[in-house]
């Protein structure tokens, strides 16, 4: 049972109350005006004992051994005594059939660590959405005590920048065959990021591994950094033998003490939790306007008339948004 006291889960989650946190996640990505009401009172009041965890974001080409890698990186973490949580971004798990659950069914050793906490992203909806809903999750586990946050992009395309935009350090994963790799990847996503590694550096094929680091290497020469005071490294590893993944996490750590001395971390995460407000403005104007009953009863014909050449679509757009002065209250 929800119950609607926040005070309830606040306490529950700052305990590290499994049962809690979860219900306080559901709470969170419940399409219920009541419950989103609740959860935006809960995450406020969660806000002040968060920012000490390293928010990291993961992204890689498809096959890369992305839940491998987390599943590699998350049980060395554990083992050194942190907590971890691994949320995901993905708006198109409702069309492939739920491929996040299928990341957690692969995650086993880790899924079973108990300083472990693994959370698939809501199923369908708009990337905005999602990433509202994971933004809002990762408060709430830093919240419970994780130290440690790791943000999966499972989808492609603009999710790479959403995920970007909510962690410390972004590590983009690829593998070997670096000239197909590079064309099927966007230069942004290669501008986003703080570190690449080769994945899947193992048996017969580090010798591949090793060419293609020195290729993407090269890659980066031609980039802008996203960091004036950081040069991305590019590194091998194998998630499966367990080999170079200690040398990603020691870049991290180098990362967040370096961005750290010189204020740029703080500065990142203020400019962060602005872009993230204008974000949720954009994406409430938006819902609100459709909601306008006058927008919905005038639309169709104005609709009708910008097809038929009759409106021109900058006046139409006048018209739908005049609407609103009128009725300033929605």
């Amino acid at each position: 049972m929800i119950s609607d006291d926040p005070q309830v889960y606040v306490q529950g989650v700052l305990k590290c109350d499994r049962r809690v946190l979860a219900k306080t996640i559901t709470l969170i990505e419940s399409s219920l005006s009541a419950h989103q009401d609740l959860a935006r009172t809960i995450v406020d009041l969660l806000l002040p004992y968060t920012g000490k965890a390293i928010r990291l974001g993961i992204t890689g080409v498809p096959g890369v051994g992305k839940s491998t890698f987390i599943e590699s990186l998350g049980t060395m973490l554990v083992k050194k005594g942190h907590r971890v949580a691994v949320l995901a971004v993905d708006p198109s798990s409702k069309r492939s059939g739920g491929s996040v659950l299928a990341d957690k069914t692969r995650m086993e050793k880790l899924a079973i660590e108990g300083n472990a906490f693994i959370r698939p992203s809501p199923s369908g909806g708009t990337l905005g959405g999602v990433a509202r809903k994971t933004r809002e999750t990762m408060i709430v586990c830093e919240a419970a005590g994780f130290d440690i946050m790791i943000v999966e992009t499972v989808g492609v395309g603009q999710s790479e920048t959403t995920v970007a935009s909510m962690v410390d350090f972004f590590l983009l994963l690829m593998i070997s065959g670096a000239g197909d790799e590079l064309q099927g990847i966007k230069k942004g996503v290669f501008e986003l990021a703080d570190a690449v590694a080769v994945n899947k550096a193992d048996g017969d094929n580090v010798e591949k591994a090793e060419m293609a680091r020195k290729q993407y290497e090269t890659a980066l020469h031609f980039l802008a950094p996203s960091s004036p005071n950081w040069k991305p490294p590019v590194l091998t590893c194998s998630a499966i033998d367990m080999t170079g993944i200690d040398i990603i996490w020691e870049s991290v750590l180098a990362h967040h003490k370096k961005l750290t001395l010189t204020g740029e971390l703080q500065a990142n995460r203020k400019k962060q939790a602005v872009d993230w407000m204008w974000s949720l403005v954009k994406e409430g104007l938006k819902e609100r306007f459709y909601q306008n009953p006058d927008v919905n009863k005038l639309l169709p014909e104005i609709l009708n008339e910008v097809e038929s050449g009759r409106t021109a679509s900058t006046l139409a757009a006048d018209r739908l948004l005049f609407l609103l002065d009128n009725n300033p209250s929605v």
